[in-house]
């Protein structure tokens, strides 16, 4: 699912690691990423509003993922020691709300290489 997309998005994410290395903070990997991308010629949105609902009411509260990429691919971005389980929550409950199957969770901070990991789901409720 969506796999020569995620090949193309990490492409972009790995161009950035190597250029940068690590150890800066989340903000500027993301705006060079979305550099990036641009130069590619991809398509996404940055920091877009998510409506959330309860019992079909819109809620206050707003998701905003880091990146949505394809128009069909959630991104959540750090620049921290190592990817945690909050961080895989985070990103789940993005993809979920937006109602996105794919998603990538993308960590610039460890000096040995971008560490990333790509989720599906398939329950959308």
């Amino acid at each position: 699912m969506l796999k020569q997309e995620g090949y193309d998005f990490m492409g972009a994410a790995f161009e950035v690691y190597n250029e940068l290395g690590y150890g800066l903070a989340e903000e500027i990997y993301q705006q060079s990423l979305e550099v990036e991308l641009v130069i590619r010629g991809y398509t996404f949105i940055s920091q877009a509003e998510i409506d959330v609902y309860y019992k079909q009411q819109v809620l206050k509260v707003k998701y905003r993922p880091d990146l949505v990429v394809f128009g069909q691919i959630a991104v959540e971005l750090k620049a921290t020691k190592e990817i945690c389980p909050d961080h895989e929550a985070q990103l789940f409950n993005y993809m979920r709300v937006s109602k996105k199957r794919v998603g990538y969770l993308v960590n610039f901070g460890q000096a040995t290489g971008l560490q990333w990991k790509r989720f599906m789901l398939d329950d959308l409720r």
